[in-house]
């Protein structure tokens, strides 16, 4: 792939048309590196490198680009110098036998959707599956903030929520009026609903669900919680 069309895959648009993503960062080569050995696919990523790190070793396709040429296929101000290009396709994350499902509804913020897929690859045995609308999971910025989760969390995209009530048994979400987290009821839920940062989830929609509420207990003082915040509450007590 040339370096114009590297440079496009900052865009959606683009990396829906050519089907490739960008993987920049020291760290988070590593990871794709590391999760190259169990999910063998992911070796037909292609490494660009300026002279900074000539000393790097891989088992991946490796190009030197200048300085210059780095800046221009960068998705960062300051880049460090290394970014792989790789098919979104190729990121297919060994699934669990016994998943739980955690459902983002038209989620916006692409550093939530890193964090929360960053704790679900940290418990593990999670699917994140995402509604149409929602931000794209192979942004620039959602890749960086996952801190390479996103190599070991299974997703599925352009999800609806109409068939979320045939598919799991039971539906959980949060709600400032539902019952404590602590319950055996909340446990027993296979798919939790998360909604949109600002506009929640609308109400009618959770009453087709028949989705059970949940709230996390706090002292009141603010409207609610930051989205990342919420999801990591919530799992944490859901392996409790």
């Amino acid at each position: 792939m040339n370096l114009d069309s590297i440079k496009k895959l900052q865009q959606k648009k683009y990396r829906s048309e050519l089907g490739y993503c960008l993987v920049e960062g020291e760290h988070l080569v590593l990871e794709l590196q590391n999760a190259a050995v169990h999910q063998p696919g992911l070796k037909v990523a292609e490494l660009y490198l300026t002279d900074h790190y000539a000393e790097w070793q891989s088992d991946l396709a490796m190009h030197t680009v200048s300085s210059k040429q780095m800046s221009l296929i960068s998705a960062t101000k300051s880049p460090q110098g290394i970014v792989a290009v790789l098919p979104m396709a190729a990121i297919q994350p060994p699934v669990a036998e016994r998943e739980i499902a955690i459902y983002l509804h038209e989620i916006q913020d692409p550093g939530n959707l890193g964090t929360i897929l960053r704790t679900l690859a940290w418990f593990g045995g999670y699917r994140c599956l995402l509604s149409p609308g929602s931000v794209d999971p192979f942004n620039p910025k959602v890749i960086r903030a996952s801190m390479g989760a996103i190599f070991h969390v299974p997703l599925e995209l352009d999800v609806s929520l109409d068939s979320l009530q045939g598919r799991f048994q039971q539906i959980g979400c949060l709600d400032m009026n539902g019952e404590p987290l602590n319950t055996d009821a909340f446990k027993a839920c296979d798919c939790y609903l998360f909604g949109n940062e600002a506009r929640g989830v609308p109400r009618d929609q959770l009453d087709r669900l028949q989705a059970h509420a949940f709230t996390i207990p706090g002292a009141g003082l603010i409207e609610s919680l930051n989205l990342g915040t919420a999801v990591s509450l919530s799992v944490y007590e859901r392996q409790r």
